[in-house]
């Protein structure tokens, strides 16, 4: 599967490599639509700005500008036969529709994982498990806990289903969300980039006790995690 079987570790490098994690590819869409937007913002503001000073009503003080206005009832000419209108759909569907067609096939990596051969086969499985009210990690090699354990700068794999009614495990720091359904699973990855311990959330209101529906992610160097694994399979304790 990866590179830690039962009670013998392999030579394979386990390490992740340039994968894009999830929150890479996020947080690159945040920043994407947010310079779109301040930009659009600040051309609109100055072109409203700008027509406000230029047809401003400067009688009285001598500042105006000699503007050619329709008198009441009178329909406004010179408008350039709708070009200006024409112009601004015309550029407003293009930008649309290439950021609807970029974010598309930026989240299908998402979907589908990075292609990277090695990083894929080195990835760590793990079955996940949702219940009234926490969670359950099954190792490649039988171990089952409530805490997730992985190395840092491997991707995971989680299969995730439902013993019971509709879960959604879902992890904000690591960019990691996916539907718990009773009697089948779905597929979600994850790589950490940083050791420490994160937080796992059910996201579907569950019952009595879905606030409490939570987990730790704790996130380890590989060599303690190897360590971890084997005296796991021994059935020793969680490091």
């Amino acid at each position: 599967m990866g590179a830690v079987v039962t009670n013998h570790v392999t030579a394979i490098p386990l390490h992740a490599g340039d994968v894009r994690t999830p929150e890479a590819v996020f947080e690159r869409i945040f920043t994407v639509f947010l310079a779109l937007g301040a930009l659009v913002g600040v051309a609109v503001i100055a072109y409203t700005v700008y027509n406000a000073y230029a047809y401003r009503d400067g009688s009285g003080n001598g500042d105006g500008v000699d503007v050619d206005r329709p008198e009441p009832g009178e329909l406004p000419t010179g408008g350039g036969g709708g070009r200006k209108l024409f112009l601004s759909f015309g550029i407003s569907a293009i930008i649309v529709l290439s950021l609807i067609g970029w974010t598309y096939t930026t989240l299908l990596y998402i979907e589908q994982g990075p292609d990277d051969r090695q990083a894929r086969e080195n990835a760590l499985e793990v079955d996940v498990e949702g219940f009234q009210f926490g969670w359950r990690f099954t190792y490649p090699n039988g171990q089952t806990n409530s805490t997730l354990t992985v190395p840092v700068n491997r991707m995971v794999m989680l299969n995730v289903t439902s013993t019971d009614v509709f879960h959604n495990f879902g992890a904000p720091e690591l960019r990691v969300k996916t539907d718990a359904v009773p009697g089948q699973y779905t597929r979600t990855w994850f790589v950490a980039r940083e050791t420490g311990t994160y937080r796992a959330q059910c996201y579907e209101l569950c019952g009595a006790g879905h606030s409490y529906m939570n987990a730790d992610i704790r996130v380890v160097e590989a060599d303690r995690f190897r360590a971890w694994y084997d005296e796991s399979a021994n059935g020793g304790e969680a490091a």
